[in-house]
């Protein structure tokens, strides 16, 4: 059984990951890699359909293939798209969650907060999938709260 504390881990892990990614972009190194790594160990694009809203978007809203995703995160195949993981970010925080777990879903709900020059708050949803006693993101809405 997934417990909340399992929840906070993912999501430590899933915060490290962007920042992992930006850190390997100023130092030069091969941060698409990276971002590739992150997705296989953070979504369930290899496996399963996912669905994925993310932050930053006002033309393409959707990004539910793992290059679209990719190029959310690194700057790639869609125009807006800015490299929301290669953005100087210099903490990201948890800063409210709530969950729901039942026998067959893992829903985590809460606000986490981009610092960088500007602050950017952010409300997301995540519906999470266990495989592979590993947890992943299904279904990740999130947008900026104004």
């Amino acid at each position: 059984m997934v417990k909340k504390e399992d929840i906070i881990n993912f999501i430590s892990s899933w915060k490290n990951g962007i920042l992992n990614i930006g850190d390997i972009y100023k130092k030069g190194g091969d941060y698409k890699k990276e971002a590739d790594l992150f997705l296989k160990r953070h979504y369930l694009f290899d496996s399963e359909d996912v669905l994925f809203k993310p932050t930053l978007t006002s033309e393409i809203i959707f990004r539910n293939s793992f290059e679209g995703a990719k190029s959310y995160f690194v700057k790639g195949e869609i125009d807006e798209d800015k490299g929301f993981a290669i953005q100087n970010w210099q903490s990201i925080e948890l800063l409210e969650l709530n969950t729901i777990i039942e026998e067959n879903l893992i829903v985590a709900m809460g606000k986490i907060c981009f610092r960088s020059d500007l602050v950017t708050n952010v409300a997301f949803t995540f519906v999470l999938k266990k495989i592979d006693n590993q947890l992943k993101i299904k279904i990740h809405h999130s947008s900026p709260i104004i």
